[in-house]
């Protein structure tokens, strides 16, 4: 944003207020609600009382290219229709609180230190406020809205209901501060009659504390209409550092509604409740910042198609992207035309994480992963559908996964998936970088030890691939959970056991040594060694040991090697297993760590 893009300027404080009054200075949408207490409040009151400067105020001319859906400072009744001139963007808490205070005219909804809301009246006592050794803030007060104050038990301790009632105690209502000629005239002759000079008490009070506001000016920042809405939103961001930072959900739905399509309204009752069936559960987590970024990917994918029919250099295509200032610049029309395809995406995405075994958010390894699959899915349409799409798809899926792709800042990777993904499957283009950047070492297997991996819950996935049952009754993993049996990782040498054996610990929780099983199957194996619990597993099954051992089995775990409590045989044997399971799915051998494959097999069968 150049240096002439905006503008530095004074305005008087009760100019201000009358444009908000009036309409002409509204707030973007996006602002969040008025939460001032009241002792923020005085604090602001008495500060301008005395001269002090509160800060500047932020502004943007309203009339450009960015148009943002607006509403009244909280008390304003502005002519239905009226459109403002400029925007505040930095400034809402003060602007409200003095238009509140000084001229709504009625009482004033605050909270107070404990937070619980309350309305009144601020007043000034002229006494205090005169008084030069006395605090100002101490010299000004919330009365409640009635004007009366009363004990706890509600027993009448002050009462200030009537302008003779305010007169008596020298308590000037803030409301009447840029009107107060009737209540001064009433004063003067309320003080008047008690023998007094209320017209002195008055003239003085209205300099030191009157005057004050009447001649106060406001720093003011005004951005140019042409201000670009990727500076505004990143300005209002700045300048708001004490609050939550704005999505881009947000900031869009301001946008959107500007031109009359509530983005919000779209999100809860129109994506979100494409997928409330239970098939869909894994979609559960997806945010709508993360549906704008798969529609932003499209968005912009289609952009640079169009660019390069029309015959634009390479080098000078638009790029993919899904970063912040993209999905800003993600324009009504284009959200409709990509958002249905974006929906039906997703739930493709939860079908093909269904076919890898992932059935809940739980155990799903990177929710971020889901934003480019949805995107890939939306643009291949049926061509994603041939078992050799599936496969494909699949192997990219889970080199993210294993080579641990998607955490962290993963806007650019997403940028290169989505052209890559569908160019490959299409049998287009080469394998994406994601296959190639892939690498898993078979020293990480030991290293792997909570579910905060998505390795771990890779593997976790393959083994329900793999067909892993329930070793007590039999049941595949996705039946037990469908029907929230608790199923969890266990430990398949028991933790105690291990122990007991002097089993290094950073060996015996690795993921070597897990594996999904139910909580009560989990309970029968206790901290026994294998050979005890295999024969209680049997009887409690009301089966064979073989049958148990078949069980067994399907964990790529040799219920030999239990049966004789042969930690080191079965740790190596089960490595070795895992090792192989990751290359299928993969498509690229595992690699020790001085980076010779982990089973002398090289992706083997894995040419395009």
């Amino acid at each position: 944003m150049t240096e002439q893009a905006f503008g530095i300027d004074k305005i008087q404080l009760v100019k201000l207020l009358r444009r908000v009054a009036e309409g002409e200075a509204q707030l973007p949408e996006f602002q969040r609600g008025w939460v001032w207490p009241d002792h923020n409040i005085i604090g602001l009151l008495a500060s301008i009382s005395r001269g002090y400067p509160v800060g500047t105020l932020m502004l943007l001319q309203t009339g450009g290219d960015v148009r943002f859906k607006c509403r009244p400072v909280e008390g304003a009744t502005p002519p239905p229709g009226t459109e403002p001139d400029t925007l505040i963007l930095d400034g809402q808490q003060r602007m409200t609180s003095l238009f509140q205070s000084l001229m709504l005219g009625k009482p004033v909804e605050t909270q107070n230190q404990r937070k619980q809301r309350i309305t009144g009246w601020f007043y000034v006592d002229m006494v205090k406020a005169l008084d030069p050794q006395a605090d100002r803030e101490d010299a000004i007060r919330l009365l409640p809205a009635d004007r009366v104050v009363r004990s706890f038990r509600g027993d009448l301790i002050e009462d200030y209901s009537t302008p003779e009632k305010e007169y008596a105690a020298r308590l000037f209502p803030l409301s009447q501060l840029f009107s107060n000629r009737d209540w001064s005239y009433g004063y003067e002759d309320y003080w008047k009659d008690q023998g007094q000079d209320g017209r002195k008490w008055w003239r003085d009070f209205e300099e030191a504390f009157v005057r004050p506001f009447e001649l106060y000016q406001v720093p003011v920042i005004e951005l140019g209409k042409q201000t670009e809405r990727q500076a505004v939103c990143q300005v209002f961001e700045k300048v708001n550092t004490g609050g939550v930072t704005l999505t881009v959900f947000e900031l869009l739905t301001a946008t959107y509604a500007a031109e009359e399509f509530d983005l919000r309204n779209h999100w809860n009752n129109v994506v979100r409740a494409a997928w409330k069936a239970p098939e869909y559960r894994v979609l559960k987590e997806v945010a709508n910042t993360d549906f704008l970024q798969a529609v932003t990917l499209m968005a912009t994918a289609a952009r640079r198609a169009d660019a390069a029919t029309v015959g634009i250099d390479e080098e000078r295509l638009p790029r993919i992207g899904c970063k912040r200032k993209d999905m800003l610049e993600l324009g009504l029309g284009e959200y409709r035309r990509f958002a249905p395809l974006v929906v039906k995406g997703f739930k493709d995405a939860a079908k093909f994480l269904r076919q890898q075994y992932l059935f809940d958010t739980k155990f799903l390894p990177y929710g971020t992963q889901l934003i480019p699959l949805a995107a890939i899915l939306s643009t291949l349409g049926e061509q994603a559908e041939p078992a050799g799409a599936q496969q494909k798809l699949a192997r990219w899926y889970w080199c993210g996964v294993f080579g641990e792709l998607y955490g962290g800042s993963t806007e650019t990777r997403f940028s290169h998936d989505l052209p890559e993904a569908v160019s490959w499957v299409r049998g287009t283009g080469a394998e994406p970088r994601t296959i190639r950047d892939a690498r898993f070492s078979e020293s990480r297997l030991l290293t792997l030890r909570t579910r905060n991996s998505a390795a771990y819950k890779g593997i976790y996935a393959l083994l329900m691939k793999e067909g892993a049952v329930d070793w007590r009754t039999g049941e595949k993993t996705e039946i037990t959970e469908y029907f929230a049996e608790a199923v969890d990782i266990h430990h398949i040498f028991p933790q105690a056991w291990c122990e007991r054996e002097n089993i290094a610990r950073g060996t015996y929780n690795s993921i070597v040594n897990k594996t999904p099983l139910t909580g009560r199957t989990n309970r029968i194996i206790g901290g026994t060694a294998p050979s005890a619990y295999l024969a209680r597993l049997a009887k409690n099954a009301e089966v064979d040991a073989d049958t148990v051992a078949n069980h067994i089995r399907t964990h790529l775990v040799d219920p030999a090697l239990l049966a004789k409590d042969d930690f080191a045989g079965f740790f190596e044997a089960r490595q070795h297993a895992l090792v192989e399971a990751i290359e299928t799915a993969t498509g690229k051998a595992v690699v020790t760590e001085d980076g010779y494959p982990a089973t002398g097999v090289v992706d083997e069968g894995y040419e395009d």
